[in-house]
């Protein structure tokens, strides 16, 4: 990334929870959003390749091997087929995702098979994805994971801080890993299907951006809830806040269960109308998925052909 980082500010725990939100407001808004904007013919394909290089593209599996780590690190570099790019006019536009998304044991294997494509290797850490391994250890895998050559670093908060309202404890934790990464972007995943309430996404997100966090998250993937749209709107709206407050920009990164791309295209109008048109780049947005380059692919081989593909026509690895 060559955004500017957010360096972080004093706690302000009167700012940070004096905002009411309205559930009932979030979830008119956001089901309304599908509808406010149609895109279609080539202003799809345009949305459609803008989804894909906000792509973190991601294999957390118990099974993961060096293997199938490179195969999936050659999608990221080509991730939509070149026949399909030339038929679409796009074959010059250098198109890949954002960033490979792994575990810690599998970032060497990520950084050579992404060696020259500027694509920067993720590292899920602190625990993930319960966060609830002894503090110090969360902190050296941190340093660890940099130590590997991570550019990003993806921890998981203490969701007990939130639920029992220890604000200080929390943005203390933020703190520390914002100093373990060092150079690395650090990215503070909420997992707010866990936190309760959309009160208490709001108060999370802007205390760890308080705390110098480069982008926050919705969720791990594991969660029995991952990202939605409310939860989202919740989220861009505490970016903005920050953003007005402090003028620095924070990233949003929506994961777990976006897997066609019409829901990529709901994200990326979120973003456009709470946001604006500066995070609708991989520098402020990412999408956290696996599957969901295969439908965007997929719609795109649509646009160039007319026909749909089977699946096995858009091979993940």
């Amino acid at each position: 990334m060559t955004h500017p980082r957010n360096p972080g500010m004093p706690l302000d725990l009167e700012w940070a929870l004096k905002q009411n939100i309205n559930r009932s407001a979030i979830e008119r808004r956001t089901a309304a959003l599908p509808g406010r904007r149609t895109v279609k013919k080539q202003w799809q394909v345009a949305w459609l390749l803008r989804a894909v290089t906000c792509i973190d593209l991601t294999t957390l599996a118990g099974d993961d091997t060096p293997g199938n780590v490179r195969r999936l690190c050659a999608k990221a570099r080509n991730p939509v087929r070149k026949d399909v790019l030339d038929a679409l006019g796009a074959q010059d536009l250098g198109i890949t995702v954002g960033a490979v998304c792994v575990y810690h044991e599998m970032i060497v294997p990520a950084l050579d098979a992404l060696n020259g494509s500027g694509i920067p290797v993720a590292a899920v850490s602190t625990g993930f994805p319960a966060g609830l391994t002894p503090f110090h250890l969360r902190v050296a895998e941190i340093e660890e994971s940099v130590r590997a050559g991570a550019g990003e670093i993806d921890i998981v908060i203490s969701r007990r801080h939130v639920l029992t309202g220890n604000w200080d404890e929390l943005y203390d934790e933020v703190v520390r890993y914002r100093s373990a990464c060092g150079e690395a972007h650090l990215k503070t995943i909420l997992a707010t299907g866990e936190l309760g309430t959309l009160q208490n996404v709001y108060r999370a997100s802007m205390v760890c951006m308080m705390a110098g966090a480069d982008f926050i998250k919705t969720s791990t993937g594991k969660e029995s809830v991952n990202a939605t749209l409310p939860v989202s709107l919740v989220m861009a709206r505490a970016i903005r806040d920050y953003a007005e407050r402090t003028g620095w920009k924070v990233g949003f990164k929506p994961a777990g269960g976006i897997r066609t791309a019409k829901q990529s295209l709901d994200w990326l109008v979120l973003m456009k109308e709470e946001l604006g048109d500066a995070w609708l780049c991989p520098e402020l947005f990412r999408f956290g998925a696996s599957g969901l380059l295969t439908d965007i692919e997929r719609q795109l081989e649509h646009n160039a052909t007319g026909r749909y593909a089977a699946m096995n026509h858009q091979p993940m690895a």
